[in-house]
């Protein structure tokens, strides 16, 4: 398949697109949206940086359908059987939306396989489906599609194929997938979902009605530990990484590791009480990720602590 690389694209809006206009359709969704970690920040080559904004703003086109409530879902999975539907057109040279121009463009340049980006649909679309998780092992099948190939295609970008490092890259990213959960516990809670896995809150005697409730009681923190404790651990298992590849990625990746074990430092600090307020990065944390991310190079001893983190 032939790369566009100066022919014009419509949009849905009939107005012409170029590739250059949809690299910075996908750049001004990127920087409109608040995420824990940087996206495709300033850090990266400029080359990276956009393929990277069109891989975010195709996944993030894809979430905000699916969490559309004001439409039945029904009407939420039509639209996301279209949009996969373009991002197969887009493998065939036949891209017209601007995310599926630039998205065509990266694919092509990076030689990154369809694999990667239908299961993102498919984890959105379970999202309009699904709202409890009966065990973890079901969550991080749904991390698997979700949050894993984010940084699987960050690192093809860069041009990483190492089957380890995707394993680091996976425990990173369902890390930060979950770090999202915990922060986000009684957000979810106003939508009618439910990450917590239901086996975890019967093991520490909470239950469904209280969580509905909002009501953090002993049972609530020791859950909420437990989940916090278990993620870290999947942090820790990924540290290697940044130390793996060259310096045009190696401060991206330890910018995102500090994100999200910031995130939970900070639901730590709230006494896992994550309905009084949802834990945010402030300007302050984020100054403290930056200088962390320029200082330290052993994440893996990082805030460690002696105990062995319970996977199971």
């Amino acid at each position: 398949m032939q790369a566009p690389t100066d022919v014009a694209a419509i949009d849905d809006r009939k107005n012409v697109v170029t590739i250059d206009e949809a690299f910075e359709y996908c750049a001004k969704l990127t920087t409109s949206h608040y995420e824990n970690f940087p996206v495709a920040s300033l850090f990266l080559p400029q080359e990276q940086r956009a393929y990277i904004q069109a891989v975010y703003a195709f996944s993030r086109t894809a979430d905000d359908i699916a969490d559309e409530f004001v439409r039945p879902p029904s009407e939420r999975l039509e639209e996301l059987a279209r949009w996969e539907e373009q991002l197969h057109d887009c493998y065939h040279g036949k891209s017209t939306h601007p995310v599926f121009v630039a998205l065509a463009e990266t694919v092509n340049r990076m030689n990154i396989p369809i694999e990667p980006l239908s299961d993102l649909i498919a984890a959105f679309r379970q999202d309009v489906s699904v709202n409890r998780y009966g065990t973890f092992t079901e969550l991080l099948d749904y991390c698997r599609r979700s949050a894993n190939p984010v940084g699987r295609l960050v690192l093809m970008i860069f041009g990483y194929r190492d089957e380890e490092l995707f394993r680091r890259s996976d425990s990173i990213c369902t890390a930060l997938q979950l770090a999202n959960f915990w922060q986000d516990v009684d957000v979810d809670r106003g939508i009618g979902r439910c990450y917590l896995p239901i086996e975890d809150i019967d093991r520490f005697r909470y239950s469904i009605d209280r969580w509905e409730h909002r009501i953090c009681d002993d049972a609530f923190r020791d859950l909420m530990k437990f989940e916090v404790d278990r993620t870290k651990a999947l942090f820790y298992d990924g540290a290697p990484l940044p130390a793996s590849v060259e310096r045009d990625l190696r401060l991206e990746l330890k910018l995102v590791w500090f994100g999200g074990m910031r995130i939970l430092r900070k639901i730590e600090r709230q006494k896992y009480d994550v309905f009084a307020g949802r834990p945010r990065l402030g300007a302050f944390d984020k100054s403290l990720v930056l200088a962390s991310g320029l200082l330290i190079d052993d994440l893996s001893r990082f805030g460690r602590k002696s105990e062995t983190w319970d996977l199971e």
